[in-house]
């Protein structure tokens, strides 16, 4: 199956659907615009719509409600969790300034101390 996001006029994700794969084929080959044009055809010709991977081989990250689409990264990014955070320019997601520790117990982002917690 293929999904689609939908874009607001600002480039944010407003939704994401599933499309059948063979809406998108083009003699066998998968087409992103067969999938535009398909959605377009269910919600409106003016609406905006990007396809996303579930797997994540285009546009970085799969696109949830609330994220936004870069086009200069062609990446679909979401929204910074904290201030703190910065951008990974190769994987177009949010890290910490403190890698989250790796002893098998959970915590949780304390932005007030910019650190984890358990």
């Amino acid at each position: 199956m293929a999904h689609f996001a939908r874009l607001d006029e600002n480039n944010i994700v407003q939704q994401v659907i599933v499309v059948n794969n063979e809406v998108i084929l083009d003699n066998g080959v998968e087409s992103e615009q067969k999938g535009i044009d398909f959605c377009k055809s269910l919600y409106g010709q003016d609406t905006n719509w990007k396809q996303t991977s579930f797997n994540s081989t285009i546009r970085k990250n799969f696109a949830g409600k609330g994220f936004s689409y870069d086009s200069t990264r062609d990446a679909f990014i979401d929204q910074q969790p904290y201030n703190s955070w910065t951008l990974n320019e190769d994987t177009c997601r949010w890290e910490a300034p403190v890698a989250y520790p790796n002893d098998g117990q959970r915590y949780i982002w304390n932005e007030a101390i910019q650190n984890w917690e358990l």
